[in-house]
């Protein structure tokens, strides 16, 4: 009796746990929405920087022209800064948390309905120790490989430099 409950055990766990992960997946599958990537050109970028913050938030926003639309998002920034507002000291812990910068003016970035993901740009290269510990940090938080998540917002009022992006928050008047 003991040798029977046993089989059944060592053969259903195994069993469930697959039909289990076959459905997880297939689920998780059905319910994301398509990407769509497209060449950018970056229009302007705006800052709400956290001055004088011990544990705050910076919000960089960037406003893009991707497929005749106007897009617009923004990076929130873990920010640590208490006497020198140029510094972001949290920077060398996690080398993600640093503001995204572009390459070029035109870059190929993929976005949906929330995101908008573009490619990161290799930082500087330090050399002997220092460069060691940044390439550590780098390698902890997988920044290599990553490209920076921006979210997707409608507020436009920040831009001042393009009028296209301060236009393109803006509510349709309807009469």
């Amino acid at each position: 009796m003991i040798w029977s409950t046993r089989v059944r055990s060592l053969v259903g766990t195994p069993l469930c746990i697959a039909i289990l992960a076959t459905a997880s997946a297939s689920f998780g599958q059905a319910a994301k929405k398509p990407k769509t990537e497209a060449q950018a050109q970056l229009l302007d970028q705006a800052q709400f920087a956290c001055v004088n913050c011990f544990f705050g938030a910076t919000k960089q926003f960037y406003c893009f022209e991707a497929n005749n639309q106007i897009l617009i998002g923004y990076q929130k920034i873990p920010t640590m800064n208490w006497d020198d507002s140029s510094k972001n000291f949290l920077t060398p812990v996690h080398p993600t948390w640093t503001a995204w910068r572009a390459a070029a003016p035109a870059l190929p970035i993929t976005y949906d309905a929330k995101h908008i993901y573009v490619q990161r740009v290799d930082p500087k290269q330090y050399k002997g120790f220092l460069g060691d510990l940044k390439g550590f940090a780098f390698w902890a938080t997988r920044a290599n490989s990553k490209r920076a998540k921006l979210t997707r917002t409608s507020m436009s009022d920040v831009f001042s430099n393009d009028q296209r992006c301060h236009a393109a928050g803006a509510p349709v008047k309807t009469r």
